[in-house]
């Protein structure tokens, strides 16, 4: 068995990166706006395409300010545009953490897995040679294999 996951974070480590990420919530959360599913549902999706004449527009409201209507202020529109980008950098960071923690819980459970079903497969070995303890395990385990296909439909018909 190939096990490459051999060494787990540390709670220590984990509390610390709990710290510090609550430390950048708490940074960035007087800055931030959060909705609920019903608004990020309503607003208007921005594409590439969509946004490239938002950043025109915005431009021509600083060369062309006599068309700017009365009702539009600016300086929120700038506002806006600044972090309309969503911070790629930090959002790029953000990601690669998720991604640290997301691929070392896909392969953690992978190789979890196939060690449960090698011991599995031992127990199953076992049981069929009347190893003592070894079927009251098995029949508690092969509930998660269910049998389907003819021959659990002919045991069902017995």
């Amino acid at each position: 068995m190939n096990n490459i996951h051999n060494q787990s974070i540390p709670q220590e480590v984990i509390d610390q990166v709990l710290a510090k990420i609550g430390e950048a919530i708490a940074l960035v959360k007087p800055f931030s706006v959060i909705m609920t599913d019903d608004q990020r549902a309503s607003v208007l999706k921005v594409g590439d395409k969509a946004f490239t004449f938002v950043n025109k527009a915005f431009a021509y409201t600083k060369t062309n300010p006599e068309f700017v209507p009365s009702f539009l202020n600016v300086a929120d529109f700038e506002i806006d545009l600044k972090d309309a980008d969503g911070h790629p950098a930090i959002v790029t960071v953000i990601n690669q953490l998720y991604n640290y923690f997301d691929d070392t819980k896909l392969t953690s459970r992978s190789e979890a897995y196939a060690a449960a079903l090698y011991y599995y497969g031992n127990v199953q070995q076992a049981a069929s040679v009347n190893l003592p303890g070894a079927k009251a395990i098995y029949d508690d385990l092969k509930q998660y294999f269910p049998r389907t296909g003819k021959a659990s439909e002919a045991k069902a018909k017995e």
